[in-house]
């Protein structure tokens, strides 16, 4: 998957772009349907004001939030998409900074740490994913995120004795 990676401030310089594209692959190793080489998304890194804003426009709700996913293409046609044709856009990511700071200080991770987990959250959601639809989805979902987390020596970010929640 190809990755368009926009840094605004407040993020701060970091390997914000090397950690998405890590993310991204690591991800497509468990999640099959995101090798396709056609499928490319983008990844904003932005201000809680920012998300808040994105938030409230196309969730109706008016508060930041860690991360936004805006899927571009159906779950259906995702696994039907054969590898060769034109590029496909799979959809937006956005994570807030303040917010996702505040996460990762409450869970004494790396900031890089809670930020992959989010890349790697946001396109879950992007391929069709979805923790709300019942207890069987968030725990496909989460398999997958400590699966491809695990691939790039990220701590299980649901195992709260890594967390230092213990």
């Amino acid at each position: 998957m190809e990755l368009d990676v926009d840094i605004e401030e407040p993020w701060p310089a970091g390997p914000w772009e090397d950690l998405s594209d890590r993310s991204a692959a690591a991800l497509a190793r468990v999640a099959p349907e995101l090798a396709n080489p056609r499928l490319s998304a983008s990844i904003l890194l932005t201000s809680d004001d920012e998300v808040r804003g994105l938030n409230r426009l196309w969730r109706e709700r008016d508060k930041p939030t860690n991360v936004l996913s805006f899927p571009m293409i159906e779950r259906a046609d995702l696994l039907e998409l054969a590898s060769d044709g034109p590029p496909e856009l799979l959809g937006d990511v956005v994570l807030a900074f303040e917010t996702c700071s505040r996460e990762a200080a409450a869970k004494a991770v790396p900031l890089e740490h809670h930020t992959a987990h989010l890349i790697v959250h946001g396109l879950l959601h992007l391929a069709g994913y979805d923790h709300e639809l019942g207890a069987e989805e968030a725990e496909a979902m989460e398999a997958l995120e400590v699966k491809a987390l695990a691939l790039i020596g990220v701590a299980d970010p649901y195992d709260d004795r890594d967390q230092g929640q213990g």
